[in-house]
């Protein structure tokens, strides 16, 4: 387990509890037809991150 910062960190995102936030409120919900990893709002780099990742569809 690892701390939601660490992963806004590694994706290049401000990581204070704040910024998290405010991104979690801007970002959803997400529409049950869309996977995490395919969400509009990441850039390729952060996409190819998390795919590689192995995040959990």
């Amino acid at each position: 387990m690892h701390p939601l910062s660490d992963l806004f960190r590694q994706l290049g995102l401000p990581d204070d509890v704040r910024s998290i936030d405010q991104f979690i409120t801007a970002h959803s919900p997400l529409r049950d037809d869309i996977e995490l990893v395919d969400a509009p709002f990441w850039t390729d780099a952060q996409r190819a991150f998390l795919k590689e990742s192995g995040l959990p569809p």
